[in-house]
């Protein structure tokens, strides 16, 4: 069920990027420098061509990313309940962490992976519907495919469940991609991203060729010309060598993070935007969280400053607390 990258009706050019890079102990954002002009698009996509074995290489960190998620097991950490009566949040907190996860980045816009110190930004989401596809290279098994593409087409329905927003799996016209790539795969899903943001420029597709072992996954949502707070692409990759937790786990908190939550914070607990790794899956106070984001209440553009009285709203009648 290998996915292609399906022609676009329309040109993207992009005024930012946001990256979303999850460690072993990180989730962070970066602004890249936006594309230059955009050549013309291609009218056909890429073939993926005929699956290959791993190399060496790939075979090396499927066994180290192995041992991560076993370390992190035996810690009590990637926890997949969602939270519970040990991890309680009021209504106080649900206000503050969305502030600090919305409107707060943690890489200096225009500026690569260089940190921004906690600058403020403005609340980022998607105007219009959100088409999520997954997309394979040469190197994932018929089986790990059918099994990830139920995996974002579940989630997606959920994103959408919790937001009220359009969020689709769609294997015609995407417009967020979700790439499960090996160490193998990579330089050649490199053209499939140019074509997916033509005229992206060589720096921001640098992220994807080059992840170190500790970066396990990474989203970048694009905005459009002229309005940077309106996500209108995003691309997620996940790795192939990740067993099945860390492998969700990225999902979950890719998909999540591309839709408009920027940041992390140490204080959001029950929370995977949060950079101890406790938790692996969408945890309650996430779903609040996108909740907020998407409430109508808000719009795009707004300042932390603007929001903070409509968030306190929100957040309390959330949680029954007004």
């Amino acid at each position: 069920m290998s996915a292609r990258i399906p022609g676009f009706s329309r040109v993207l050019r992009t005024g930012a990027i946001m990256v979303a890079l999850v460690a072993m102990s990180s989730c962070d954002l970066a602004q890249l420098p936006a594309p230059t002009a955009p050549p013309p698009r291609p009218s056909a996509p890429t073939d993926t061509g005929v699956a290959r074995g791993p190399s060496d290489e790939s075979l090396a960190l499927t066994r180290y990313y192995a041992r991560v998620q076993n370390d992190m097991l035996v810690r009590g950490l990637l926890r997949q309940d969602g939270g519970g009566p040990d991890t309680p949040f009021s209504a106080d907190d649900l206000a503050r962490n969305f502030e600090r996860i919305a409107f707060y980045d943690e890489y200096v816009r225009g500026a690569g992976l260089s940190r921004g110190g906690g600058a403020q930004s403005a609340l980022r989401r998607w105007g219009g519907p959100v088409l999520m596809q997954a997309v394979f290279g040469k190197s994932v098994s018929k089986d790990r495919q059918d099994r990830d593409v139920a995996e974002v087409q579940n989630y997606a329905a959920r994103l959408a469940r919790i937001t009220g927003h359009p969020i689709f799996y769609s294997s015609n016209n995407a417009n967020f991609f979700v790439f499960f790539l090996n160490e193998d795969d990579r330089p050649d899903a490199l053209d499939q991203i140019r074509d997916i943001v033509p005229g992206i420029s060589e720096e921001s597709v640098d992220i994807f060729r080059d992840i170190p072992r500790s970066i396990h996954c990474l989203v970048a949502a694009f905005s459009e010309s002229g309005n940077d707070q309106n996500y209108t692409t995003a691309i997620a990759l996940v790795r192939d060598e990740h067993p099945d937790l860390l492998r969700r786990s990225c999902i979950h908190e890719e998909l999540a993070q591309g839709l408009g939550l920027a940041n992390d914070s140490p204080q959001a607990r029950p929370s995977i935007f949060n950079d101890d790794d406790e938790f692996a899956l969408l945890t309650s106070q996430d779903e609040l969280l996108l909740k907020m984001l998407y409430d109508p209440r808000l719009s795009q553009g707004m300042s932390a400053k603007e929001a903070a009285p409509v968030v306190r709203v929100i957040a309390g009648e959330l949680l029954g607390d007004n």
